[in-house]
């Protein structure tokens, strides 16, 4: 089957096996590998994209789904050589530590922030409740996405 999929805003056709998960599309087709497979069901959040600026787990979500549709990933953050705000939080906050969770709750941070510009911690730790870090205590993550909403809305976090 053939997709044509908006992949952090390029469009990117290929001829697909309808079982194919998205995952393995941008990893393998795509080549964006900032998109990490950590568990295979969709429990640790560590695959997590937007798809229409929703966060998806694209490891239990079939790249034919996506035809027609929008995908960021990590690798869209980045615009124009500048970091995004979420991912110089995440730098100055210290949210990271091996890296692995980290574009899984980088995406989140994004959604999150979309819709609610100014999060409280308990709104933040909810958002986040879907992706898990097996390095961290959260707290920087935590903080790195209020310093994310502050950058944004110009206040100081």
């Amino acid at each position: 089957m053939r997709i044509t999929v908006n992949v952090n805003g390029a469009a990117r056709s290929a001829e697909v096996e309808p079982r194919l998960l998205l995952v393995h599309f941008l990893r393998d087709r795509l080549r964006l590998t900032g998109t990490h497979l950590g568990c295979d069901t969709s429990g640790c959040g560590a695959c997590t994209v937007l798809v229409d600026g929703v966060p998806v787990k694209s490891c239990t979500y079939l790249a034919v789904q996506a035809d027609g549709r929008s995908v960021e990933t990590v690798e869209g953050l980045l615009s124009n050589g500048q970091l995004h705000p979420v991912q110089a939080a995440f730098k100055q906050e210290h949210g990271l530590q091996c890296g692995f969770c980290t574009p899984g709750m980088m995406l989140t941070a994004k959604a999150l922030l979309a819709g609610n510009p100014s999060p409280s911690e308990d709104e933040v730790r909810w958002a986040l409740s879907g992706n898990i870090c097996r390095c961290t205590g959260y707290m920087n993550i935590v903080r790195a996405v209020q310093a994310a909403a502050a950058a944004q809305s110009g206040s100081q976090p």
